[in-house]
């Protein structure tokens, strides 16, 4: 199988000391596959906007590869949001992800709070102050955001983001690939052409992968669920489960036209690597 032309990964700032030693070596892992670029999140709670700024110089220092900050909008001002635009692109940064980000536990309404009401004001800012000195990856929901009163609503909120100047789009992770075909489906009756690439999940045990999916309104399939639980505590029989359902979730993907994956990889390389050398991708030995 050929290498996807879109291929990259996704970091976090590292929140302890061991983390922050580790990471070096997990981005130089990573790095030797040669992704398009390395994503960098804003943390737990979305508050960590130091740490992505660290994570970026990190993945310059140790990788030579393109990394993408996520910048949320949540809570925050044009002010704000320009200051640190100018700061990435004087780090190097070429892409940016744009999100609105978690809205406070308190809110009564989609709208978050703060100069920015959604991540398609968002994207406009970035276009309106950079022109196209960045490549904007905005996100999309298969399975549709858990916040969003409904489907339509919420693809609704996509498409505004793809007219306001989004390059393209990362989807939330998912293990029904049927969830993105029919996505994509429904892109292609809209008239939307940006590449939307799948975000990936790997397999690493039971109660973090219901965690992650519960956090983002993902759907794990019950016999999967139930497989996972079952082999809890048989951690190499978990991991090869694990291993071929998202290695089938990603032949089926790329074989069906999807423009490349995005691996959510929690900072770990082994996970990924593991599901490349299944894949048959080139990966170092």
């Amino acid at each position: 199988m050929a290498l996807p032309l879109n291929f990259s990964f996704e970091l976090f700032p590292p929140r302890t000391p061991e983390g922050v030693a580790k990471l070096p070596s997990v981005i130089g892992q990573l790095a030797e596959l040669r992704p398009d670029y390395f994503s960098i999140t804003y943390g737990a709670g979305g508050s960590n906007q130091d740490g992505t700024y660290e994570t970026l110089l990190a993945v310059a220092r140790h990788a030579g590869v393109d990394a993408a900050p996520h910048l949320t909008c949540v809570g925050s001002t044009r002010a704000h949001i320009a200051e640190l635009l100018e700061r990435y692109r004087e780090a190097g940064a070429r892409r940016i992800v744009a999100l609105r980000g978690d809205l406070p536990a308190t809110a009564m309404s989609p709208s978050a709070p703060g100069d920015f009401h959604y991540a398609n004001e968002l994207v406009s800012f970035i276009r309106e102050t950079h022109g196209d000195a960045f490549k904007i990856e905005v996100a999309a929901y298969p399975e549709m955001h858990p916040q969003a009163p409904s489907p339509a609503a919420d693809f609704e909120n996509f498409r505004r983001k793809v007219e306001a100047g989004a390059d393209g789009a990362l989807t939330q992770l998912f293990f029904n690939a049927d969830a993105y075909f029919d996505f994509m489906e429904r892109c292609g009756k809209a008239g939307i052409t940006i590449p939307v690439t799948p975000g990936i999940m790997p397999i690493t045990g039971f109660a973090n992968t219901v965690r992650f999916c519960a956090g983002c309104g993902a759907d794990l399939p019950r016999w999967v669920r139930l497989r996972l639980e079952e082999l809890e505590h048989n951690k190499p029989a978990l991991h090869e489960f694990g291993l071929e359902v998202v290695t089938r979730l990603c032949e089926s993907l790329l074989r069906n036209g999807a423009p490349g994956l995005h691996f959510y990889t929690v900072n770990q390389a082994d996970p990924t690597l593991r599901l490349l050398k299944n894949l048959a991708l080139p990966v170092p030995a």
